[in-house]
């Protein structure tokens, strides 16, 4: 269980998911997903979770656990979970306890990390790990939100983002084999 406070800092500098996505070591792949939620205030959706703007937020309308379900087409590698949660605007909105979940789909889903806030303010960094410490591969991500600051019953989510480790590989100039003909051979090499 992870235990994530209101100054949770990253090089003393605060986190941030973009400067992350910057460094060219992440991607962010929630736009290569279905989302889905528990449920919903109309006007107060995925689209708004998803749309990069702080003031606008998902709202929940129903009993706890509230969900919010993440499935990818093909088995996707996650390294992290960025979560935006803001105590002074939200209050008793403000999830306290959130639950990771991974698996193929619904019916096999197994707790990945239990976190539990105290009075969050920005953006919250939840990495996900395997039993042999490296990022879960997986098609789908679900995050629970079981209960609320205050004993809230629904719950405001400002944004959420996903993050897959970006892989280096070498591309070997040689894979191409050798050319024979003259004509092949003069664009055989790079100038």
């Amino acid at each position: 269980m992870i235990s994530l406070n209101s100054s949770v800092r990253i090089s003393g500098e605060d986190p941030d998911p973009a400067r992350e996505e910057r460094t060219g070591r992440v991607r962010e792949v929630g736009n290569q997903a279905v989302w889905s939620l528990s449920s919903c205030k109309p006007g107060f959706g995925v689209e708004q979770l998803r749309d990069d703007c702080l003031d606008t937020y998902w709202q929940s309308d129903g009993p706890q656990p509230h969900l919010v379900n993440i499935q990818f087409r093909r088995k996707t590698t996650i390294q992290d979970v960025w979560i935006y949660a803001d105590y002074k605007l939200d209050e008793s909105y403000t999830p306290s306890r959130i639950s990771i979940r991974c698996g193929t789909h619904f019916n096999d889903l197994q707790e990945i990390e239990v976190v539990d806030l105290h009075e969050p303010t920005g953006w919250l960094l939840i990495p996900l790990k395997d039993i042999h410490d490296r990022p879960v591969r997986t098609y789908m991500v679900q995050i629970a939100v079981l209960s609320n600051h205050q004993n809230g019953r629904d719950t405001h989510m400002r944004q959420i983002k996903i993050h897959s480790p970006v892989e280096d590989k070498a591309v070997a100039v040689d894979s191409t084999g050798t050319f024979t003909s003259a004509m092949f051979k003069k664009y055989s090499c790079i100038r």
